[in-house]
């Protein structure tokens, strides 16, 4: 279907053309990925169990949970279960509507049991950027791309603010390596290129894989898989429909495929909810006001200080997005931005280049969500058409930015292959000097266009140590091994620190409170464990912070919450003369245990 642009020759012999031996060059291109992910993570790996990336703690916290919950799991001979009192107790947290890591955890768990679960976390960031440039690179040379375009198209897709901005605490996004070889897949069924049978296989496993590593990207992936073939229909439809038989047998062999692995957790994902208001709510709040998540068009154009090449003016503008900084993900660059859209009108002929661009544009359309932006009504955004339709309704636009820049990188190199091409047919090159030949020209100016991408490597912080006293006051009140504990303070979506002791230290086995997606609950309470935040449950946690509490619960509210917690125990991170120890003890009697700056109750059934 010509679907691939012919591949450049380089200015060295290929691994055909040079006797006895194979090229290195996508091996030195595979390695400088690598590189680039040690670089993104270099300043982790001074204490990679004590340091985490800057700027999403929370989500750092709570993947570190999902790490060490997957790891007791496989220690104790199972798989993580879908569905799991381990937190939330003593109702449950239905995982497969979490971002909870299960086959990245499943995985790592023997990294997990060893070194911790920091040390996993950061070495799925390492995979992430490295996996998703490599699996891109690798999908380019399929369909065509030179070496060097491929290397470019992959490091745009691996490396792109997107990236950087997703590996912030959004583990699920970064290890985006599934997308690019779900996408090859179809195209492989629909254009008729290898076996369809073995093409459908290789999907159905990719679709199920990416299911648990993170399902929010194979909804996002499914989106730009529709947007391609719609383009590709539009461009070649008798093409598209010749064969159609063996086509659809590639199709269907896919679904059986999927739907074998992933039907019974996507049961129990479905099981009981409503289609039509499934999942978490897209608003969250953001600097005291409430946001959808969506692309700002300004952030196209506007550098962070997540990229090397920025002003102060344009990090403060992108500092006070009005949505969490791990968010801001549609920046390009104004040189990238021209490059594409003169790549992409230029060679308008070449399938390729059509395909790939205008993919682009629609998916970067798609992620301006369905909002009204300045005096632009919502109803003139696509989204806005499909935003209420059942699981895209729990879909967050802006991240359509991963998959488009995965378009972009495809324009990039498919248009850098035909420029290099066509320069070659129509001059003589031989006795041009190095630094004039085409090759070397055109990628100069691809990198040129791609140096305002160039990211900055993540900042580390500490992540929260556990405080002295925590296990040893958890041993001397001789709990049962499932017992539910309301550890103070209650972890919620912006106090994940009990989380994080929970990670490192395995214990307790059920605990109250935490960061979770309830999608049973209605509106914002579906996000960020607000489900379980309670009066006593706030109450108290103020206490803790040292700020002023909100409403004081009465006799009557503290014993229908702890009717309804029905916790075994009680363990504080505080001191018995603490404003939040004086009023446990006021409430509770003495405690069983005290050790260091902990108080501990065991409670009669």
């Amino acid at each position: 279907m010509g679907l691939a642009t012919p591949a450049v020759k380089s200015s060295q012999a290929t691994a055909e053309e040079r006797p006895g031996g194979r090229s290195r060059a996508p091996y030195v291109v595979l390695g400088l990925y690598l590189l680039g992910a040690l670089y993104m993570t270099v300043r982790l790996w001074h204490d990679p169990a004590g340091l985490a990336q800057n700027g999403d703690v929370h989500d750092v916290d709570q993947m570190s949970w999902f790490m060490r919950y997957s790891e007791q799991a496989v220690a104790h001979f199972n798989l993580p279960a879908l569905v799991t009192g381990a937190m939330n107790a003593p109702h449950t947290v239905n995982l497969m509507w979490n971002t909870s890591l299960l086959l990245p955890g499943v995985i790592l768990s023997p990294i997990t049991s060893i070194a911790g679960p920091q040390v996993s976390l950061n070495i799925l960031l390492v995979l992430g950027f490295a996996g998703s440039a490599a699996s891109l690179y690798l999908v380019l040379r399929r369909w065509g791309a030179s070496v060097m375009a491929a290397g470019l198209g992959g490091g745009l897709y691996g490396f792109s603010p997107a990236m950087v901005m997703s590996g912030i605490g959004h583990y699920h996004l970064l290890l985006a390596m599934c997308p690019p070889l779900m996408i090859d897949a179809l195209l492989r069924i629909v254009t008729g290129r290898g076996s369809a049978l073995r093409s459908g296989l290789w999907l159905g496993v990719l679709a199920s894989a990416q299911l648990f590593i993170g399902e929010e990207a194979l909804i996002d992936t499914a989106i730009a898989a529709v947007v391609l073939l719609v383009v590709l229909v539009a461009s070649r439809p008798r093409a598209v429909l010749e064969n159609l038989r063996s086509k659809l047998v590639g199709l269907a062999t896919a679904v059986v495929v999927a739907f074998v692995f992933c039907a019974r957790a996507l049961w129990i994902q479905f099981h009981g909810i409503a289609l039509g208001s499934s999942g978490a709510a897209t608003i969250v709040q953001h600097l005291g006001k409430l946001t959808h998540l969506y692309t700002i068009p300004y952030a196209w154009v506007v550098p962070s200080s997540k990229v090397v090449i920025h002003t102060p003016g344009s990090a403060h503008i992108a500092a006070n997005y009005p949505q969490p900084i791990p968010e801001y993900l549609a920046y390009l660059g104004i040189p990238l931005i021209i490059l594409l859209l003169v790549a992409g009108i230029y060679y308008w002929r070449v399938l390729a280049v059509r395909v790939a661009f205008c993919t682009f544009l629609l998916l970067e359309l798609l992620s301006l969500g369905g909002q009204p932006i300045g005096p632009y009504p919502g109803a003139a955004l696509p989204w806005y058409w499909i935003q209420d339709l059942p699981v895209i309704k729990s879909t967050l636009p802006d991240r359509l930015s991963i998959l488009a820049n995965g378009a972009a990188a495809a324009v990039l190199a498919f248009a850098l292959d035909e420029t290099i091409r066509r320069w070659r047919a129509r001059e003589n090159t031989s006795s041009t000097s190095l630094w004039r030949s085409p090759a070397v020209v055109c990628t100069g100016i691809a990198v040129v266009a791609l140096l305002p991408l160039f990211p900055v490597s993540y900042s580390p912080v500490p992540v929260a140590s556990v405080p002295a006293g925590y296990l040893g006051t958890y041993n001397k009140l001789h709990l049962p091994a499932n017992a539910s504990v309301l550890m103070i303070p209650i972890a919620n979506g912006g106090l994940t620190q009990p989380m994080r002791w929970y990670a490192d230290r395995a214990i307790p086995a059920r605990m109250i409170g935490g960061d979770f997606i309830d999608a049973s609950a209605k509106g914002r309470k579906s996000r960020s464990g607000r489900a379980g935040e309670t009066v006593l449950g706030d109450y108290l946690n103020a206490l803790w912070q040292g700020t002023t509490p909100g409403l004081t619960p009465t006799p009557d509210q503290v014993r229908a919450q702890m009717a309804a917690w029905k916790p075994s125990a009680i363990m504080a991170d505080t001191a018995p003369t603490s404003p939040l120890g004086s009023y446990l003890i006021r409430v509770f009697g003495p405690p069983t245990v005290h050790q260091t700056n902990w108080l501990g109750w065991r409670l009669a059934s």
